[in-house]
C-alpha cells in the first residue's frame, strides 16, 4: 500500500498528466530532493522556487488568474503565517472581480506535530485556515483520500487548502490506490528515488486512475450509537484506536473523519449527534479560537434539547510553543490516553 507522500506523488502525477497542472513548485519541490517529505520526486512540472514564501503565493494566484492550473507547495505551515495578506485576497478575488477570475490553484502545506520539530516545525494551521474566506480547505488521514482529495482539490475552480499532517507522510494506508500495484517494493521500486545520484533516475508510473472524494463530505470510520468523536488528519486514527479498544469493554463510539475543514459535512456530524446525544472534538491546534469550538456551538446551538451532555473540545494547549523534549510535544498536544479520559467523562455526565 502507497504511503501518503506517495499518493501525494501519483495525485500530482495524475494531475499533470491528465487535469491540466503545468507548474508544481516550491522551496526544493523540484529536483533533486523532491520536496521534504519526497512528495513531489519524478514530476515533470515540478521546479524550485526561491525561499520566499510570499513570492510562492502570489506566483500561485498569477498563474490561476492566467487560467492555469499549478499546486504550489509552503513546505512547513508553520512558515504560512507571513503569507496570510494575500491568501486572504486569493480567497475574495472570484467575489470582488464579480466573477471575472477565478482563482484555481491548490496550496499543500504539511501541519502540525508528531515528528519532535520543535517550534518551528511541528504547528497546525487549520483554525487559522478555517478562517480564510473563499477557501476550501481539506486534510486527509490516509492515503486513498489523500489521493482522491487532491485529485479533487486540483479540480475544483476555487483556491484549496490542502494540509497533510506531517507525522503521517510515511504512514502506509489499507487500502489500494486505483491503478497502484499491489505490492509496497514494486510501487517504491517504480517512483522512490534512489539514494544517492539521481540525475539519471527517471520514475516508471503505473497506470493510474481518477479516483475523487468530494470536498465537503465527511466519513464515519467507526459505527456507535453512544457518543461522537469527530476529528482529522493524525488524531482521526488515534480516535478510531480509542474506539476499538473501549468497544472491547462495551462502550460504543462512532467516529467522523471530517476530511473537509470547510465546508465541512454538517448533515453527518447532526445525523450522529442527533443519534448517540454526546459528541466529543479533536484535533491538535490550538485550544482558544479553535476549529472544534464553532462545531460544538453549533452543536449546542442547533441540537441543544437533543443532548444528552455538553459538548467538548479536546485541543492543543494554548501555549507559545511546542517543545523539543517528547514530554514536551506529547503535554502539548491531544494523546490516546486524553481521548479515552474525555470520552469516559462525558458518557458519565447525567442528563
Amino acid at each position: 500500500m502507497a504511503n501518503m507522500a506517495q499518493a501525494i506523488r501519483m495525485a500530482l502525477h495524475y494531475g499533470e498528466e491528465n487535469l491540466g497542472v503545468k507548474d508544481i513548485f516550491g522551496e526544493d519541490v523540484g529536483a533533486p530532493l523532491g520536496g521534504a517529505f519526497t512528495a513531489t520526486q519524478g514530476l515533470k512540472t515540478a521546479w524550485n522556487s526561491p525561499l520566499d514564501e510570499r513570492g510562492i503565493i502570489g506566483m500561485a494566484m498569477g498563474i490561476a488568474m492566467a487560467g492555469e492550473r499549478c499546486v504550489a507547495e509552503i513546505q512547513f505551515a508553520d512558515y504560512i503565517f507571513n503569507t496570510i495578506d494575500l491568501l486572504k485576497i486569493a480567497g475574495n478575488t472570484h467575489w470582488v472581480s464579480n466573477g471575472q477570475y477565478s482563482m484555481p490553484l491548490v496550496v499543500i502545506t504539511p501541519v502540525g506535530a508528531g515528528i519532535r520539530g520543535s517550534v518551528y516545525h511541528s504547528h497546525s494551521f487549520d483554525a487559522w485556515a478555517s478562517r480564510l474566506q473563499g477557501w476550501k480547505v481539506v486534510m486527509p488521514s490516509n492515503a486513498l483520500d489523500c489521493y482522491g482529495l487532491l485529485l479533487s482539490a486540483i479540480e475544483d475552480p476555487n483556491p484549496i487548502l490542502f494540509l497533510q499532517p506531517k507525522a503521517l507522510m510515511r504512514s502506509r494506508g489499507e487500502e489500494l490506490i486505483p491503478g497502484e500495484p499491489e505490492s509496497e517494493k514494486e510501487l517504491k521500486a517504480m517512483i522512490d528515488a534512489p539514494i544517492g545520484d539521481r540525475s539519471k533516475w527517471k520514475p516508471k508510473w503505473p497506470k493510474l486512475e481518477k479516483y475523487t472524494v468530494p470536498i465537503g463530505k465527511g466519513k464515519i470510520t467507526r459505527q456507535g450509537d453512544q457518543i461522537t468523536v469527530v476529528s482529522c488528519g493524525r488524531h482521526l486514527l488515534l480516535c478510531n484506536e480509542v474506539a476499538d479498544a473501549l468497544k472491547q469493554e462495551g462502550i460504543s463510539v462512532e467516529v467522523i473523519d471530517l476530511r473537509s475543514i470547510y465546508p465541512y459535512d454538517w448533515a453527518m456530524i447532526k445525523s450522529s449527534v442527533q443519534k448517540t446525544g454526546r459528541v466529543l472534538f479533536v484535533n491538535e491546534d490550538t485550544e482558544v479560537t479553535n476549529f472544534g469550538e464553532h462545531l460544538a456551538y453549533r452543536v449546542t446551538q442547533e441540537l441543544f434539547y437533543q443532548l444528552l451532555a455538553r459538548p467538548r473540545v479536546l485541543a492543543g494547549k494554548n501555549v507559545p510553543g511546542i517543545g523539543l523534549h517528547p514530554n514536551l510535544e506529547d503535554a502539548t498536544v491531544p494523546q490516546k490516553h486524553e481521548i479515552e479520559r474525555d470520552i469516559r467523562e462525558i458518557l458519565a455526565e447525567v442528563p
